[in-house]
């Protein structure tokens, strides 16, 4: 079964959008930040809630989730603030 064409989760005070179409696997993601990203059984990206992550994290985990973002090279992610703004890219 084909998997849908977006994979969308709010997490951590941002909601990613993986476009799965783009993605291609890569895991250039997934090295960045694999507590939020993990490459599924189509060898596409997705967004995880790893265990005991706690959603009041600090600043920090949200510039990984960018670099995260940035170190696709199709540009497959796009990561939105709480207010909708396009934090990247």
């Amino acid at each position: 079964m084909a998997e849908k064409a977006q994979s969308e989760v709010g997490a951590l005070g941002y909601r990613i959008v993986v476009d799965r179409e783009k993605c291609q696997g890569i895991g250039a993601c997934v090295g960045a930040a694999p507590d939020v990203f993990e490459i599924d059984r189509e060898a596409k990206a997705i967004v995880i809630y790893a265990e005991g992550v706690d959603e009041t994290i600090d600043e920090t985990i949200k510039e990984t989730i960018v670099l995260a973002a940035e170190a696709c090279p199709l540009e497959a992610i796009r990561v939105y603030d709480d207010e909708g703004e396009q934090v990247y890219p």
